[in-house]
């Protein structure tokens, strides 16, 4: 049973990841009939650490407190460079914590930390978007899914960016105490008291960031062009390749092949415009290139985990889409 939770930060820790786990585990609900938690804020890097919104954060605690937690929470801190030295107690402290049965969560790039003691070897992991690829080079053993909003391979929780970090942490109270107990801490957090980890992260159009740029104009002119059918042989003579080595480029390049990429895109601009717009899912189908709002549905479904309609209502309310 989940009854002691620490949190163990890092310098230049992000508040509102830590937020979102004290909030969760760090409030006494006990006069409401909810679970009380043996909480504790843990220092890996002194007893005084810089928050990165312009204040410190000073506990009594040490890296000792994470060896009785049944949950160790690991927020994002803003430093996570290739070159940024983790801490090997706290390495090591995770490794232990993992092996007795404890569990571990990542909130936003705190997976970062969770892959440098090698907790997400063999394992399918979340992180924000922006960092997915570089987690990815980074850790080659993770199996990184950049659109979910947490994954749970327990006992190693990740979680996306932000907001996400609630969606994980309100997964995890509602596995242990049941539907219930999450729905009445979702209600106090004024949250919704479920998202699944497969719904997608929202984003707004992130292009891949390339070694070398021999593609770069070809994904321009096809950002143009989303709503024509294009072949490899066409997009490679436009690139000036044979299909072979332009296939092979692009997959260098975007870590995709061209027909994942073209999906992905037409997804990502039918998203702009329910977002933005009135127009009816069959004439948003065809401006992005899906023809139908039945192909449509089904790719945004098969991306997003979610329908074009709920999509909207998410964003305009149930009144634009009535």
């Amino acid at each position: 049973m989940l009854t002691n939770v620490a949190a163990v930060l890092l310098d230049d820790v992000h508040p509102f990841e830590l937020g979102v786990i004290c909030e969760v585990f760090g409030l006494d609900r006990g006069d409401e009939g909810l679970p009380v938690y043996d909480f504790a804020v843990v220092s890996a890097e002194g007893p005084t650490l810089n928050a990165n919104a312009g204040f410190t954060i000073t506990t009594p605690y040490g890296l000792d407190r994470l060896e009785e937690a049944d949950l160790v929470a690991v927020p994002a801190a803003r430093p996570h460079a290739a070159d940024r030295p983790y801490p090997p107690e706290l390495l090591d402290a995770l490794r232990r914590a993992v092996d007795r049965g404890a569990r571990v969560l990542s909130v936003c790039s705190g997976a970062f930390v969770l892959g440098e003691a090698g907790l997400l070897d063999g394992r399918r992991c979340a992180v924000h978007w922006r960092y997915a690829r570089e987690l990815a080079v980074r850790y080659p053993r993770a199996r990184v899914e950049p659109d979910v909003l947490y994954v749970d391979e327990d006992p190693v929780i990740t979680s996306a960016g932000t907001a996400a970090g609630i969606d994980a942490c309100l997964h995890l109270v509602r596995k242990e105490h049941g539907t219930e107990v999450a729905n009445a801490i979702a209600r106090r957090m004024v949250v919704p008291p479920h998202r699944d980890g497969g719904q997608a992260q929202y984003v707004a159009r992130p292009l891949p960031a390339t070694a070398c740029d021999t593609v770069g104009e070809v994904l321009a002119w096809l950002e143009r062009h989303l709503h024509e059918d294009v072949t490899v042989e066409q997009l490679a003579a436009r690139a000036h390749m044979s299909p072979r080595t332009f296939a092979r480029r692009f997959l260098q390049e975007t870590g995709t092949t061209p027909y994942r990429w073209l999906l992905r895109q037409r997804v990502l601009r039918a998203q702009e415009l329910l977002e933005s717009g009135d127009e009816t899912v069959d004439a948003i189908a065809g401006r992005v290139g899906f023809g139908t709002a039945a192909a449509l549905r089904h790719h945004f479904l098969r991306t997003l985990g979610t329908t074009p309609n709920a999509y909207r209502r998410t964003f305009q309310g149930p009144a634009r889409v009535a």
